[in-house]
């Protein structure tokens, strides 16, 4: 898009590819050495391969890793895969640097939401599956990189997360970490989970809070510069105030125990069917979300639906959103407000809390 800086592979370009081959349908592998190594071949990008054995060892390879021999890191899985190495990179001391290497994400799992958000940013078609793959390599082929916002979460027992994604609590949630028993069914596990979720509606209760995108203490927000440093969403600070290799400070936020600041919005509402704090466009490669989302837009997109909403009304909304014109519908119990930081507090631990597709233990959080 115009406006965004790029930058551009060397040529000939060495990539190390993370794939994880249980993810989706199990097909990562297959689809990777039939669809992907011909054509980087031809583009003169050379591959290291490496196969995750287990949950957290692409977390661990780079974060233990000399990365210097590799111009980019591929990932070929869902987004958890993404997840890992992003949190992986994060932990490690010289993270300013390492967060600078281009990462691809070629969609190999189930969930496909940051490769759908990407192909929708490019300009093409809604595709799935081998289009969609095709796609998401010939953008690595052609070498284009830009800056992607990340989001840091913290939770009330002291976690914290890098989140390129999103967070969710409640339905969406629910359907997606019910519906991992249904893997081998690709991304039908979706449709089946959410009809499944529908059938018991729950309602989860909570305060919601966040601070809109317009306010900053009063005064509107100078534009972003594109030439200002990638900060993960964060404020730049002056420099010397932090230690290096310290992690970036979350300067709009206040301790999870404080109550949130005057200049805050919080939900008069407290009976919710599903939170859903998205920074990409795509929630799944058939769920245009947040339509209005780019990848670096400083912005966190974020919904929530009031209970008393019935079940026909849901289904319609989730069957609109695969067109992302869910908010055409205009519907009363549907709430949509751009931000730029939130906080959620369950008032019991109650429901599972997703980031970025991966369970969380239900606390307080923000964001």
């Amino acid at each position: 898009p115009p406006g965004d800086s790029y930058g551009v592979l060397p040529r000939p370009c060495h990539a190390l590819v993370l794939l994880n081959p249980q993810s989706g349908s199990g097909r990562a592998l297959d689809d990777y050495q039939a669809v992907v190594q011909p054509m980087l071949a031809e583009a003169d990008i050379t591959t290291t391969v490496f196969v995750t054995e287990r949950p957290h060892h692409a977390h661990e390879k780079v974060r233990d890793e000399d990365l210097s021999q590799w111009d980019t890191l591929v990932v070929v899985s869902g987004d958890g895969l993404l997840f890992e190495v992003v949190n992986g990179l994060m932990e490690r001391p010289d993270w300013k640097e390492a967060m600078k290497k281009p990462l691809c994400i070629l969609p190999g799992g189930s969930g496909n939401a940051l490769a759908a958000s990407i192909n929708y940013y490019a300009g093409y078609d809604h595709v799935a599956k081998k289009k969609l793959l095709m796609n998401c390599t010939f953008i690595l082929c052609k070498g284009l990189y830009t800056q992607m916002d990340l989001v840091s979460l913290s939770t009330a027992s002291g976690k914290r997360f890098f989140s390129f994604l999103g967070f969710g609590w409640g339905f969406i949630s629910d359907v997606d970490i019910d519906s991992e028993k249904y893997r081998w069914l690709g991304s039908a596990r979706f449709t089946l989970g959410t009809l499944q979720c529908l059938a018991k509606l729950r309602v989860y209760q909570g305060r919601l809070s966040y601070l809109p995108m317009a306010t900053e203490q009063g005064s509107s927000p100078a534009p972003r510069d594109p030439r200002a440093p990638v900060t993960n969403g964060h404020i730049p600070q002056p420099p010397g105030t932090d230690a290096p290799g310290s992690l970036p400070p979350d300067s709009l936020l206040v301790p999870l125990g404080q109550p949130v600041p005057a200049h805050w919005t919080v939900v008069p509402e407290e009976e919710f069917v599903l939170v859903y704090a998205i920074y990409q466009s795509h929630l799944g490669t058939n769920l245009l979300m947040a339509p209005a989302a780019r990848l670096h837009d400083g912005c966190i997109h974020l919904f929530y639906m009031k209970a008393g909403i019935s079940r026909l009304t849901l289904l319609k909304l989730f069957l609109a959103m695969s067109r992302g014109t869910h908010l055409d519908l205009n519907c009363p119990h549907l709430c949509y407000v751009p931000v730029r930081a939130f906080r959620l507090e369950p008032r019991v631990a109650a429901g599972i809390m997703t980031v970025d597709g991966e369970a969380l233990a239900c606390e307080p959080v923000q964001g």
